[in-house]
C-alpha cells in the first residue's frame, strides 16, 4: 500500500466522567521532532493537569508507535488512545489527553473508557485526508530536452521541488511510490536524460 489516512490539522475534544476532565488533542506530525514540540507545549500550556497521557503512529509501510501512561495505572491511558489511532486507520497522528483529578478515583475500567473516548472526541472532528508515499526523482539533462521532461513532470503527477538551470539543466521533485515502475518504462526510451530515483 502507497496510501495512507492521516489529519489535516489538529483537533480538541472533551470528556468529563465524575468530576475528571479529560481534555484531548489530535495533532498532525512528520517527526518525533513534532511529537517532542507538542508535547512540551501542551505540558507547559496545562502544567496545573495532573496526567499527559499520549500515543503517536508515525510513517508509512514500516510505521513506529508509542504510548504513555503518565502515572496513571498501566496500560490504562496510552493504549486505549492509541486503540483509537489505529481504529481510525490513522498515522502521522500524536493524541494526548490531559486530565484533571475530580476527586473520585475512576478505577482501571473507568480509566479506559474515559481516555478511550476522550481520544475519540478530537479524532472524530477531524478532517482526514490521504498522504502518498513518495520518491525523490533527479531529471538531469540537456535545454532542449526540457519539452520532454516537462511533459513527463506532468504525466506522472511529480511535485516540482527545486529547478536549477545552470550549465546543464537538473529538475528535482517527489513521484508517487506506485508510479514509479511506470515512469521508468516510459522513459527508457530517453535514454539522453539521466534520471535518479532516491531509495
Amino acid at each position: 500500500m502507497s496510501e495512507f489516512n492521516t489529519i489535516s490539522k489538529s483537533t480538541e475534544g472533551l470528556y468529563k466522567e465524575k468530576g475528571s476532565k479529560f481534555v484531548s488533542f489530535a495533532f498532525p506530525i512528520d517527526s518525533e521532532e513534532d511529537i517532542k514540540n507538542h508535547l512540551e507545549e501542551t505540558k507547559k500550556k496545562y502544567h496545573d493537569a495532573r496526567h499527559h497521557c499520549y500515543a503517536w503512529v508515525l510513517g508509512m509501510e514500516n510505521q513506529t508507535w508509542r504510548s504513555n501512561d503518565d502515572g496513571e495505572p498501566s496500560h490504562s491511558a496510552g493504549d486505549p488512545i492509541l486503540g483509537q489511532i489505529r481504529s481510525a486507520e490513522l498515522t502521522n497522528v500524536l493524541v494526548i489527553v490531559v486530565r484533571y483529578f475530580g476527586g473520585t478515583k475512576l478505577g482501571v475500567g473507568g480509566l479506559i473508557n474515559a481516555y478511550k473516548t476522550a481520544a475519540y472526541e478530537s479524532l472524530s472532528k477531524a478532517q482526514i485526508i490521504k498522504i502518498y508515499e513518495k520518491r525523490r526523482v533527479i531529471f538531469e539533462f540537456e535545454y532542449d530536452q526540457m519539452s520532454t521532461v516537462e511533459r513527463l513532470i506532468a504525466d506522472f503527477e511529480i511535485e516540482v521541488e527545486e529547478r536549477n538551470f545552470q550549465e546543464n539543466c537538473k529538475i528535482s521533485g517527489w513521484i508517487k511510490k506506485d508510479r514509479v515502475d511506470p515512469f521508468l518504462r516510459s522513459t527508457e526510451e530517453h535514454y539522453t536524460i539521466k534520471i535518479t530515483i532516491e531509495p
